[in-house]
């Protein structure tokens, strides 16, 4: 086995969404990502992984099922700019317009963009205006 390392702190463990098009989410997920700062962390058969994110068809090992869609996922951004970016390139990359970046109710300075991917998930990207961390996450690594 070799070294795994994982950034734990933040609020979800992982999400694993089971797809039906699993070629149509990678290049979604991708072009999202790319913009995102966040690395496709690799593949397998029937199956890709970033971060805590985890895209699978139904039968790939982890996942006896049915695409799932339906559900809701935010992914953090730094700025305004970062969910502008997001928008465009989830549109650019097939995603459906589910709500145009800009300033939402839920509190002062949330500031998000929302599309539906190829299997109708809600997907967002949100900023949450100006704060400061104590550290972007704790580094756990894992040896042999």
């Amino acid at each position: 086995m070799e070294i795994q390392q994982l950034h734990r702190g933040r609020l979800i463990d992982h999400l694993q969404l089971v797809v039906a098009d699993l070629a149509a989410s990678r290049r979604f997920y991708q072009a999202v990502l790319d913009v995102l700062d966040v690395p496709i962390g690799g593949e397998g058969p029937g199956f890709f992984w970033a971060d805590e994110l985890f895209v699978s068809t139904p039968d790939s090992e982890a996942a006896a099922g049915v695409p799932t869609g339906r559900h809701h996922l935010a992914f953090q951004a730094r700025d305004r700019a970062m969910v502008d970016a997001f928008h465009t390139a989830a549109l650019g990359a097939g995603g459906l317009n589910h709500g145009a970046p800009g300033e939402r109710p839920y509190h002062p300075g949330y500031y998000a963009a929302f599309v539906l991917d190829p299997d109708g998930n809600n997907i967002e990207a949100v900023f949450h205006g100006e704060a400061r961390r104590s550290a972007a996450s704790v580094e756990i690594t894992f040896a042999e």
